[in-house]
């Protein structure tokens, strides 16, 4: 569990560093409520963007593209209306993806 808890934090670092090199500018990171989270949270201009991180061994059927599940992207937009309302954000907003294969990375926007 742990080895793969370190592959999660190092996909998260490799999707911040691969958005802030695309003119992304960092908020924060792992955004937790008990009903959802926010792998991180970047500004596109001045638009709010929700990141979900999401890595996969190449042995795992699918990618990290096809890993996202209807029940996920639903915790993370209750999560990151929360965020919303509690930073009082009257801006536009959009979910992304950020996929972390060994090979490559997938940025995916406005992906649900």
């Amino acid at each position: 569990m742990a080895k793969n808890l370190n592959q999660g934090q190092i996909a998260e670092q490799s999707a911040r560093r691969y958005l802030e090199r695309r003119g992304l500018r960092f908020i924060e990171q792992n955004v937790r409520y008990r009903f959802g989270e926010i792998d991180i949270v970047m500004k596109d201009g001045s638009d709010w963007v929700f990141v979900e991180v999401k890595y996969r061994s190449p042995s795992q059927y699918g990618g990290a593209v096809n890993a996202l599940s209807h029940a996920q992207t639903l915790r993370i937009r209750k999560a990151a209306s929360h965020y919303i309302q509690i930073n009082r954000i009257d801006a536009i907003c959009r979910f992304d993806v950020v996929a972390v294969d060994p090979d490559a990375i997938q940025w995916i926007r406005d992906a649900f």
